[in-house]
């Protein structure tokens, strides 16, 4: 059962990340946390692995639509490395509540933001 629990997460995290352009993380890690009972710290390993393939068809794609930055993803992707494995030594030394709640905490800041965003009057075009 958890195999197709898994595969119908993907299929959904996939599709609401290409529609909406959201990170796999914002979406794997709560589901695989809430529905498949995965420890945060597990939650947020697997999500690292499983977003690979996502970002990779989702580049592919949005490359065909000239939407993508090559030179800032470059240097974004160079210097994540970094930033990840400072972030794991730490997610593995604090609490699992501890990790919940900032997660928490990100999810809402980056909903605020969005709301906020969206609710801007929109910019009329230029004649």
């Amino acid at each position: 059962m958890s195999e197709i629990a898994a595969a119908l997460l993907g299929f959904a995290g996939g599709m609401v990340g290409g529609l909406l352009g959201v990170g796999g993380g914002i979406l794997f890690v709560p589901a695989l946390v809430i529905f498949m009972d995965e420890s945060q710290v597990s939650a947020e390993a697997t999500s690292l692995l499983a977003i690979v393939p996502v970002a990779i068809v989702a580049v592919w794609r949005q490359l065909g639509y000239g939407n993508v930055r090559v030179r800032d993803g470059l240097v974004i992707g160079a210097l994540s490395p970094v930033g990840v494995a400072i972030g794991v030594v730490t997610s593995n030394e604090i609490s699992q509540r501890a990790l919940e709640l900032i997660f928490a905490g990100l999810a809402l800041v980056i909903a605020t933001q969005l709301l906020l965003r969206a609710l801007r009057p929109a910019d009329r075009p230029s004649d």
